[in-house]
């Protein structure tokens, strides 16, 4: 790997200063002076900068907390996002597996690692997300019939798939749908002739979004937590007895 790539790869510096911090003589490979941005560098050398070791950011896993008014994006002209409320390094090189609307708030997985967030995220996955959901009127009593055998939403030609529903009191429920259509769960509710007022997502997977974390929060992933996102599809995105094991709000 080009020396001036794996320096911008582990700290938060670009291309540009990097180079500057390379002619400032700020680097050291080896525990001698480098310039050259274009050196080739392997994982036996030791590269420092300002007198501090370089290492080379392995994949990352985050789950996070979001709060209200922010963005599931990694830049926003407008808002803040999501990325914004993690002190992490190299930053821009992480992605979030799982949008949330900005008016919703819970779990979210950022990382980056593509292959690992495909996972989460492909259709063919059918991975479970469980929601909260609060709704503007009391609900009406045949919505677990019509939600398993699946709802004609607006503008669309095919019904969504069978979704559970949990009767939390009159107008809160608890929401599990194995599907990633846009807006799709206030949309749901629309077609059960209600609105969503708010909406917190607790689940992805067998993922489960950690009690201790306030809003605004964040904690790396358990290996246990990695490793429940399977290759192989299954009704709960990686949920098996032998393991433990993107926007639809």
């Amino acid at each position: 790997m080009r020396l001036d790539k794996f320096i911008a790869q582990t700290t938060d510096l670009s291309r540009t200063l990097v180079k500057i911090a390379l002619r400032n003589r700020r680097v050291m490979v080896n525990g001698a002076p480098v310039k050259d941005a274009s050196l080739h560098i392997t994982p036996a050398d030791t590269v420092q900068l300002d007198g501090a070791t370089l290492k080379q950011i392995g994949p990352r896993y985050f789950m996070l907390h979001k709060p209200l008014g922010y963005v599931s994006a990694t830049v926003d002209s407008e808002h803040p996002t999501v990325l914004d409320l993690l002190d992490e390094p190299n930053k821009q090189a992480l992605h979030i597996a799982g949008r949330l609307d900005i008016d919703t708030t819970g779990l979210v997985l950022i990382t980056d690692d593509g292959q690992w967030s495909h996972r989460v995220t492909s259709p063919r996955r059918e991975c479970q997300k469980t929601y909260c959901v609060t709704l503007a009127g009391e609900l009406c009593s045949d919505a677990e019939e019509r939600l398993q055998a699946g709802l004609l939403l607006k503008s669309e030609q095919h019904l969504t798939k069978p979704a559970t529903l949990e009767r939390l009191s009159a107008n809160q429920v608890r929401l599990t749908i194995s599907e990633g259509r846009y807006h799709q769960v206030k949309r749901m509710f629309a077609a059960l002739d209600n609105r969503v007022t708010e909406l917190h997502r607790e689940r992805i997977g067998a993922i489960t979004l950690d009690k201790t974390l306030a809003l605004g929060e964040y904690r790396p992933l358990t290996a246990a937590e990695i490793n429940s996102i399977e290759w192989q599809r299954s009704s709960v995105c990686g949920a098996s007895p032998a393991w433990v094991s993107r926007s639809d709000a």
